[in-house]
């Protein structure tokens, strides 16, 4: 079905009705013409009824003509739209679980990680501040696809979003991989991506990054255990159930694993290996009452694999910093990698 036209006076009055009807995030807009929607389609080739996706519990279809409606309004440019697209194809992807992770009360947002060529004509360096805004182009696209999820799948607070607290990744949470300044295989190529110079995207329902630091040695088991005791705290704190988690490790930290040979499929299995606790452990963080005896002595892994930790590179140059990103409930939801369908140099 073509989208509704409206016809405003300006560009003020274009944002006052956006507003009104409760289809913006509060911050100021791109009004969505008609001209500028039709350029971002034409760019990745597409036709605007073209199927996006469909959130099955609402059977809502995701029209691309309504992403990029979206997309305009987020600040997106045509090049941006491949990216907005492959996002939203994987976020409907069943295993995603849109709808659940969406309306739960634990508050997470979609998380996407850029990899390939496509970062590069886009200018994301997935350097200096890539999880505060430190990309602008990371920034639009992570705003567009959370406005789709807003506007397309109506999870709006105090609606379908049942969010008691959430975070600031729900305005936009996107950052790309550092490939050029890692010598580790790109996250893309780790979930199956050929690498034949295709881009991707990966998506995952997640909680809000947990800083880590760990400056004080140049030892990589000890590095890891940094690591591995914050995701212990969030099996302890939050929740659990294992599921994907993804580790931002920036380049000071990177470059003492590289150097003692440690590579990302080390690191996954070392975090598969320790990222561990037992349920008795909750009795110390005030749970006892969810310990019970029989299952005092089971061990929980935050990681149900090693392949189910997402090792990123990204992040400045320097500072013994690191992030784990948790998942929004385990087992219920699973991040999913897909192609970019276009190039913006098509």
């Amino acid at each position: 079905m073509p989208s509704r036209t409206f016809v405003v006076e300006d560009e003020a009055a274009a944002a006052d009705l956006l507003a009104g009807k409760g289809w913006t995030d509060g911050l100021p807009i791109v009004a969505p013409t008609r001209e500028r929607v039709a350029a971002i389609l034409d760019w990745a080739g597409m036709a605007p009824d073209q199927l996006m996706g469909v959130e099955p519990v609402k059977s809502r279809t995701l029209s691309a003509e309504k992403v990029a409606i979206n997309a305009v309004m987020a600040g997106c440019q045509p090049p941006h739209f491949p990216v907005v697209a492959a996002a939203v194809q994987a976020m409907c992807h069943p295993d995603y679980l849109l709808h659940g992770s969406s309306s739960s009360t634990g508050g997470c947002a979609v998380l996407v990680v850029v990899n390939g060529p496509i970062r590069r004509q886009l200018g994301m360096t997935g350097t200096f501040s890539c999880l505060g805004g430190g990309d602008p182009a990371a920034l639009v696209i992570g705003r567009a696809v959370r406005l789709v999820v807003r506007n397309l799948v109506e999870v709006r607070p105090g609606d379908l979003d049942r969010s008691t607290l959430g975070h600031p990744g729900k305005v936009s949470f996107c950052l790309a991989e550092d490939e050029e300044g890692s010598p580790w295989r790109p996250l893309a190529q780790d979930r199956g991506i050929p690498a034949d110079g295709t881009s991707a995207v990966t998506v995952m329902a997640a909680s809000g990054p947990r800083q880590v630091l760990n400056e004080w040695t140049t030892q990589p088991d000890e590095l890891l255990a940094t690591f591995a005791a914050e995701m212990r705290a969030n099996l302890l704190h939050y929740s659990i159930w294992g599921g994907n988690y993804v580790v931002v490790i920036p380049k000071q930290l990177r470059d003492i694993l590289h150097a003692a040979g440690v590579t990302k499929a080390d690191v996954r299995q070392y975090l598969y290996e320790h990222a561990q606790v037992r349920r008795r452990d909750w009795a110390s963080v005030g749970k006892r009452q969810v310990v019970g005896q029989a299952k005092a002595d089971k061990v929980y892994r935050a990681l149900p694999s090693p392949e189910h930790c997402l090792v990123v590179a990204a992040g400045g140059p320097a500072g013994g910093f690191a992030a784990v990103i948790p998942p929004w409930l385990g087992h219920r939801s699973s991040a999913v990698t897909v192609p970019i369908g276009a190039c913006v140099e098509c």
